[in-house]
C-alpha cells in the first residue's frame, strides 16, 4: 500500500492557456497485491482540487476523482505482460463538447522487461476507450524506470 500527495506550482513559462495557472492538490492510494507467483493485482483511487482559473474558469470543475485496476503477469524470469483500466471524472462541463465534458476511461496494457540490477523497460499502448470521436487516440509508449 501506499499513498502519494501531490502540491502542483504554476510554473509554466509557456504562451497563456498551455500551463496551469493556479496550484493544484492531489491525493492517491494505491494498493499492489500478489494473487499467486506469477499474478499481481494493482489498484488505485485519488482525488484532486484544481481552483478554477483562466478564460475557461466557468466551465471548469474543480474537484477530480480518478481510480485503476489492472494486472501484471509474469511469463518467465523478468519477462512480464500488464493490463491496466484507468477512469477519470471529467475536467470541464456545460460546453456541449463531449470530449470536455465526459469521463475519461482508457486502457493501457505492454510488456515489462527487468533487468538483473532491478531496473525496468516498458512497451505499451495505451487507447481511449470512451470518449470516442472521430480521431485515433493511441499513445506509444516507452518507459524505463530504475
Amino acid at each position: 500500500f501506499q499513498s502519494h500527495l501531490s502540491l502542483t506550482l504554476p510554473t509554466s513559462t509557456g504562451p497563456a492557456g498551455f500551463g496551469r495557472g493556479t496550484i493544484a492538490i492531489a491525493l492517491l492510494h494505491t494498493y499492489r497485491a500478489p494473487l499467486d507467483s506469477a499474478v499481481t493485482f494493482e489498484g488505485s483511487l485519488g482525488t484532486g482540487y484544481t481552483p478554477k482559473h483562466g478564460p475557461l474558469a466557468r466551465y471548469q470543475r474543480t474537484v477530480f476523482l480518478s481510480a485503476t485496476s489492472g494486472a501484471r503477469i509474469r511469463l518467465w524470469g523478468g519477462q512480464s505482460v500488464y493490463v491496466n483500466l484507468f477512469f477519470h471524472t471529467p475536467y470541464y462541463r456545460d460546453t456541449r463538447l463531449r470530449s470536455l465534458d465526459g469521463r475519461d476511461l482508457t486502457i493501457n496494457f505492454g510488456a515489462l522487461f527487468r533487468r538483473r540490477d532491478g531496473s525496468e523497460w516498458r512497451l505499451g499502448m495505451s487507447e481511449d476507450l470512451f470518449p470516442s470521436g472521430p480521431g485515433v487516440d493511441l499513445v506509444l509508449q516507452v518507459g524505463r524506470s530504475f
